[in-house]
């Protein structure tokens, strides 16, 4: 498969305009990306524009922290949907992990995937805030809740994908999940190491550098 359908081609910072999405969907449909990723105020927008493509419209939900309650985030997720996403990446609740409330972990993930109506979910673990027990562990809980993907990094923490941590999720989840690395991947090298430690998806903004074999300080 080539490089760029790995790509979800992202951009999620507060001030993107509305020319900036544009610009998105625009590269995402001369190059082939698998997705555009966008906050969900987007949804409609990206589209509208990209219908009759095989570019899929991918969002955020309880992002950047995943701290807020359940139903909220399964509200946003359906709506999400309604608007047109094919895609949706939700972002764990790191504060039920550190607790132990696994139970209330996985169910968060459950009820999101329920309002997702069928449509891909990806759950995003923020690694860079789970020691190594608590990534395998958050993984183990996405795939019982029925997720589709486990993904590093919302991009707006600490730290982003490692090669490591996304090599001991793809042996967590085998290949019953997907995984997608996110976060400082910004040239085709470092795309690569990724792949290379088991992502089948990339989440980035620098997504033309990467096909074009050169190094951007675009940011996630």
């Amino acid at each position: 498969m080539k490089i760029s359908k790995y790509i979800d081609h992202t951009v999620l910072a507060a001030d993107a305009d509305e020319k900036k999405i544009e610009k998105l969907c625009q590269e995402a449909r001369d190059n082939d990306f698998a997705s555009v990723c966008v906050n969900t105020c987007w949804v409609k927008k990206c589209a509208e524009l990209l219908k009759g493509t095989d570019v899929n419209v991918c969002t955020v939900v309880g992002f950047p922290l995943g701290a807020m309650d359940t139903e909220a985030k399964a509200f946003e997720a359906a709506l999400a949907v309604k608007n047109g996403a094919t895609e949706v990446d939700m972002v764990l609740n790191v504060g039920y992990i550190k607790s132990g409330m696994y139970a209330e972990a996985e169910e968060d993930i459950r009820k999101v995937k329920e309002a997702c109506d069928g449509k891909l979910l990806k759950v995003i673990l923020e690694t860079c805030l789970l020691t190594k027990e608590e990534i395998v562990k958050a993984s183990e809980l996405s795939m019982a809740a029925g997720a589709d993907y486990v993904k590093t990094s919302t991009g707006f923490s600490k730290g982003g994908a490692t090669a490591e941590d996304v090599a001991l999720m793809r042996k967590t989840v085998g290949d019953k999940l997907g995984v997608k690395a996110s976060g400082g991947i910004r040239d085709y090298e470092t795309a690569m190491k990724m792949i290379e430690a088991g992502a089948s998806r990339l989440g980035c903004s620098a997504g033309i550098a990467i096909i074009n074999g050169a190094s951007s300080d675009a940011e996630y």
